[in-house]
């Protein structure tokens, strides 16, 4: 009898141990589809497209440079989707794309072009006038330094010329916000692939600035450019913002290197996509970083940490810096703190087209001597121009 019970024991325990096992790989196998957010995404990403199943194998491990305490976190290529699924969409050209700035800054609630000629045709220009044209100014963004220096040439010349004529005023007013503005900066932003290794382009920001976005927008400039790109997804740091990098990629043909591994290593993520970047020969690798807050110590030193890890395998020929154009002096504050780690080369300029204070663009240059490269004009997925100085006055004053 004893042993029946045994016997009886022994296969209710086999049937349960069956039972949890199946329902534990039920469980695990529950992935999100491929293409879909698991966590929030900026207003303006693209919505989730079907992509071709999941090809790529791993890529073949790199020794990561010594410096990345964890070990190496698996990383996959993801091919851009093919043509069969998601059609492939043909950005529109570069050129000509910040024409469209005019009509949208005479849209917005800027008012710095017209406040200043509305006042600087006044048939008398006494001190309260000169203290309103201050005024305007600084409400602009445009910063003490470069108020002053504007109020005291506007000043020499209506001292010297007299005239109220509104079209000698508004040349006289566009002449000298363009020295302000400073169109001798260099602004090249379409890099050229180095003999042996592709140009790498790191892109750092605060959350919110829609810097994953502008690293979509910036793969359409590039492509546009016919040049051959890979994006980079180091952005460990927030939910789906690999997933979201590659949406956009897929648009347009790019592949993206990402992690298989929640809250993977970004410095060895980065490390790997110049790798591959190398080996398939491409023109130019874009790494995506975390979004950082410039009062975060721990988190500013890790960003050092991939710069320093990506040098160790290529050169890192250009840091874009993306900035809310709306933030006016904490986007300076930001850019300050981001200079200082990782040398900042350029910066982007996003919502210039909304309640953006045309102002800033001087205010920053003339803080950091880094130009402006790039502003966003909008929420599509071509609303990403190259700064000409010239244009962007004539937009302010049209």
């Amino acid at each position: 009898m004893s042993e029946q019970l045994t016997l009886i024991i022994v296969l209710v325990a086999v049937v349960a141990i069956i039972g949890i096992g199946a329902a534990f790989f039920l469980v695990r196998g529950r992935k999100a589809p491929k293409g879909t957010y698991t966590g929030p995404r900026d207003a303006n990403d693209p919505a989730p497209t079907l992509t071709a199943p999941e090809t790529a194998s791993e890529a073949p491990a790199a020794t990561v440079p010594s410096e990345t305490t964890e070990a190496p976190a698996a990383v996959v290529v993801e091919e851009a989707a093919e043509t069969a699924v998601v059609a492939t969409e043909v950005p529109e050209p570069v050129q000509g794309r910040l024409a469209r700035l005019r009509a949208r800054l005479a849209k917005s609630n800027n008012a710095l072009g017209k406040g200043l000629l509305a006042l600087l045709s006044q048939d008398k220009i006494d001190e309260d006038v000169w203290d309103e044209i201050e005024e305007t100014l600084l409400l602009a963004d445009l910063g003490t330094e470069p108020t002053l220096e504007l109020v005291d040439a506007l000043r020499e010349r209506v001292k010297v010329e007299g005239s109220r004529d509104p079209q000698r005023v508004h040349d006289m007013l566009r002449q000298e916000l363009i020295k302000l503005v400073d169109p001798s900066m260099d602004r090249s932003f379409i890099p050229v692939r180095h003999a042996d290794r592709p140009n790498v382009i790191m892109v750092v920001g605060v959350n919110g600035v829609g810097k994953t976005t502008t690293i979509g927008k910036l793969a359409r400039v590039f492509v546009a450019e016919d040049k051959d790109v890979l994006l980079g997804a180091a952005d460990t740091f927030r939910a789906a913002a690999a997933e979201q990098l590659a949406t956009w990629g897929d648009r347009v043909g790019v592949p993206t290197v990402k992690s298989d591994v929640d809250g993977a290593d970004p410095a060895s993520v980065a490390f790997e996509a110049v790798s591959a970047g190398i080996d398939q020969e491409v023109d130019i690798v874009m790494i995506d970083t975390a979004g950082r807050l410039q009062n975060k110590v721990g988190l500013m030193d890790e960003l050092g940490k991939i710069k320093r890890v990506i040098e160790k395998k290529a050169t890192v020929d250009e840091v874009l810096l993306v900035l809310d154009a709306t933030t006016g002096q904490n986007g300076l504050n930001q850019a300050r703190v981001f200079s200082e780690v990782v040398n900042v080369t350029g910066i982007v300029l996003t919502k210039l087209d909304g309640t953006a204070k045309g102002g800033i663009v001087v205010a920053i240059q003339r803080q950091l001597g880094v130009p402006v490269k790039l502003v966003g004009l909008g929420e599509g997925p071509d609303d990403l121009a190259p700064f000409d100085a010239e244009a962007f006055v004539d937009a302010l004053l049209d």
